[in-house]
């Protein structure tokens, strides 16, 4: 005990020790106190004014700043996307900028900017104005050009319009005698010409003509151009109308209807050499305001490029401003002694740090006062605090994700590195497969500086958070799949020859009969010679169902160990006592002496069945175990556990049979809550060590079903399209092959066997001994900012 006692602690094996620390800081170097801790990042601040909000608090108007500097921050990060400018890399050096002066830089700028944005937002309106006005000179002089010249046409169409429905005959009248007459010269008909959306131009033509019962005609033709929608930022097509109607009561709702879609109106005179001269007077117009608006363009990217120059810096600043303000909020503000209390956690070896963190606070700042720093006594339980580096933070994540440990606690990460990626391998075994996710891992690692420089989406962020994980998967698996010996599901004679030869000439083409052992086993891994033979199945199934069995128990006596040493670690005889030992014993007496049964069978190539002898351990223990007998003194062995069973008596204890531990104890608690508590978790444990073991036959399934998905994939694909002599099928099946191992295979079948080993790990391994219910140390650190403003 001594020994365990003095071994080295491991970093990762407990938590840092933490201590509970008061700062009383002056006012003066408070400020520059919290930004030198911010930059440390190893204090933990409580915030002693939860109960104020967070409008009540000292410093809320230096937050409300950072708050609205913040916005304006973004408004210029989206105004540089939205010109597609890019934002250049922060320069190695750049001049310290008080927070005040950044503020009225901000202020500037952004009045700046929204007061180029309106004067190119009128512009752009007059621009696109005049466009379409360009645009309805050109189609709507075509279309009063062919109105003049075909008078007659016009006048048979709208004659069918019109008297197709007598009761407006009157109308139909008035429309004939005017058509009679030349355009130029006509009173009664008018037209209003303008520009529409094209997704529009079918629901506003219906409209018009019912408006007008069919009293108009109407002429369309598709713009030339698109137009700059300023709304959208987006190109839109556009048509151009020319509606052609009698009445003042029809032109004021063919108004109305052209307000209502949204189509632009212009007026466009009769006379040809007016109309020309308005096209001139546009196409003028229009190539000045072009001129201005690239002037306003360029004058804007410029001042956006500087703008963009100084805003990494700037929101950096802004956000670790913001911080540290509302760490200021989380302090005590003592007035008549000018002071601001705060108090944390910290880990023990923080401490000097922190202390000359605080001392050169005080020196910069020119405080006569210095920062008093000391340990206090806390009486709730201290943050779990885990120091993790770019291999061992994915693993340490995947338990945290399960629950935080307790202070103190054993950490299952320590273990898991290992024992997570082999469970994984053996339900995943092939090094075929295994090299694929080996060669992905490794272009993960290899562009881990670059990548971790970007924004990934959510699937490439965890698969790149998790590249370790992925690469000791892929190891693992190789070393389980050259145990299996399969390569996409095909066996190779990698360690020698079999140990396995045809009897005589008349099987030397047969692979599953005929077959003798004539030489040691195999020296690594399943003999190929298997493959294919009639007891394979049989074979595999037998040897992973056992394999699963050894594992699982393995771990789960790793996780009753685990919980001697919390019990050790936190001086807990009772735990020990009433707790460790009898989980030992019960588990190893199942199970455990199953295990040795199976490692004894293989040992001597026994051929007892092992259900039966399981089974009639407990149903018959005195009887004989005839051929099923392995070693001996096995009878005596089960004959001694059928004895401790029937041993078993009522659960029931008076408060004479209360061992001295318990009665010493019973002022502290109610010792009858914690006896039916321990009750509940001894049934809980008696029943979960059976169905936990069972769990572990998910690691044979999974095996097994990714090794026959892998065969039905080779043969019944592959090998099917090999055997025709056509390249196109030939080609299909190696491409349908690809696709089914890349997709199934490598991303689904990975994702189900991780799943699956996540499972083991939370329930089967951690139940035995972590609790899960502590909570993380989250320091106040400028490097933990999250990477969006608030």
């Amino acid at each position: 005990m001594e020994y365990i006692d003095n071994m080295p602690l491991m970093d990762l094996m407990r938590s840092e020790k933490m201590t509970f620390v008061q700062l009383i800081i002056p006012a003066e170097s408070a400020h520059r106190a919290i930004t030198y801790l911010g930059q440390l990042g190893l204090l933990q601040f409580r915030d002693l004014n939860a109960k104020k909000s967070p409008f009540q608090r000292t410093f809320v108007n230096q937050v409300k700043r950072c708050v609205e500097m913040g916005r304006k921050l973004r408004y210029f990060k989206d105004q540089i996307h939205k010109a597609g400018l890019l934002l250049p890399p922060l320069p190695a050096s750049q001049p310290d900028t008080e927070l005040e002066e950044i503020e009225i830089q901000l202020a500037e700028h952004e009045h700046e900017l929204i007061e180029m944005n309106a004067n190119s937002e009128k512009l752009r309106q007059s621009y696109n104005e005049l466009l379409e006005f360009k645009m309805v000179l050109q189609k709507a002089s075509g279309f009063l050009v062919s109105s003049s010249s075909h008078t007659t046409d016009r006048e048979i169409e709208l004659d069918e319009n019109v008297y197709s429905n007598d009761n407006h005959g009157d109308t139909a009248s008035l429309i004939e005698q005017e058509m009679h007459s030349e355009l130029s010269n006509q009173s009664g008909v008018r037209f209003i010409s303008g520009i529409i959306c094209n997704s529009k131009v079918l629901q506003f033509e219906r409209m018009l003509f019912r408006a007008t019962r069919g009293n108009m005609l109407f002429n369309q033709a598709v713009a030339d151009d698109e137009i700059l929608d300023p709304s959208s930022n987006e190109m839109v097509e556009k048509i151009v109308f020319v509606v052609f109607f009698s009445g003042e009561q029809a032109r004021t709702k063919i108004l109305k209807i052209c307000e209502a879609f949204s189509a632009n109106c212009y007026p466009v005179p009769e006379d040809t050499t007016k109309r020309r001269q308005i096209t001139q007077e546009v196409l003028s117009r229009l190539s000045e305001l072009e001129t201005t608006l690239d002037a306003g363009l360029r004058h804007r990217d410029k001042a956006l490029t500087s703008i963009g120059y100084h805003l990494t810096k700037w929101i950096n600043m802004v956000k670790t401003q913001k911080a540290v303000y509302d760490t200021l909020n989380m302090l005590n503000f003592d007035v008549t002694k000018k002071c601001l209390v705060g108090e944390g956690w910290c880990p023990i070896f923080a401490k000097t740090k922190i202390q000359e963190a605080l001392q050169r606070a005080t020196f910069d700042s020119s405080s006569q006062v210095g920062i008093i720093f000391h340990v206090m006594d806390a009486v709730e339980s201290p943050p779990t605090y885990f120091r993790t580096n770019r291999f061992t933070n994915a693993f340490q994540e995947i338990v945290d994700a399960y629950g935080v440990a307790k202070y103190q606690e054993a950490n299952p990460a320590v273990y898991t590195i290992v024992t997570f990626p082999f469970l994984f391998a053996v339900m995943f075994g092939d090094w075929g497969h295994g090299i694929c996710l080996l060669l992905g891992a490794l272009v993960l690692i290899a562009r881990e500086s670059k990548l971790s420089s970007q924004k990934l989406g959510s699937f490439m962020e965890m698969l790149f958070g998790g590249r370790y994980v992925l690469l000791l998967m892929s190891i693992f698996s190789i070393y389980c799949g050259l145990i299996y010996n399969e390569f996409f599901s095909v066996p190779f004679h990698i360690f020698g020859d079999s140990a396995y030869k045809c009897r005589d000439a008349t099987c030397s083409d047969a692979q599953t009969v005929g077959l003798i052992k004539y030489k040691d086993p195999y020296p690594f891994g399943v003999d190929p010679s298997w493959r294919g033979s009639r007891s394979e199945l049989p074979f595999l199934n037998s040897l992973k169902m056992k394999m699963s069995i050894l594992l699982g128990v393995a771990q789960m006596n790793l996780g009753i160990i685990l919980s001697y040493f919390n019990a050790r670690f936190f001086s807990s005889s009772l735990d020990i006592k009433y707790q460790f030992i009898p989980q030992i014993i019960f588990l190893n007496s199942l199970f455990g002496y199953l295990s040795l049964l199976v490692v004894v069978k293989w040992c001597t190539g026994s051929q007892a069945d092992l259900y039966h002898v399981m089974i009639y351990m407990f149903l018959s223990p005195f009887e004989a175990l005839g051929e099923n007998r392995l070693f001996w003194g096995q009878s005596v062995l089960q004959r001694f556990q059928g004895r401790t069973y029937g041993m078993l008596g009522t659960s029931e204890m008076g408060s004479d049979d209360q061992p001295d531990s318990a009665r010493e104890r019973a002022e502290e608690f109610n010792f009858s809550e914690v006896f039916v508590h321990q009750m509940i978790h001894s049934i809980e444990f008696v029943l979960g060590a059976v169905s936990n073991t069972a769990s572990y036959l998910r690691l044979w399934a999974l095996s097994l079903a990714h090794s026959e998905l892998s065969t039905v994939f080779y043969e019944k694909v592959l090998l099917l399209a090999w055997g025709y002599e056509n390249i196109i099928i030939r080609l299909v099946g190696l491409a349908v092959f690809a696709f089914a191992t890349a997709f199934i295979l490598l991303m689904m079948e990975t994702l189900s066997a991780f799943l699956h080993a996540l499972r083991l790990h939370w329930v089967e391994f951690q139940n035995k001994f972590y609790h899960g219910d502590g909570y993380k140390f989250m320091p106040f650190s400028f490097a933990l900012l999250a990477d969006d403003e608030d």
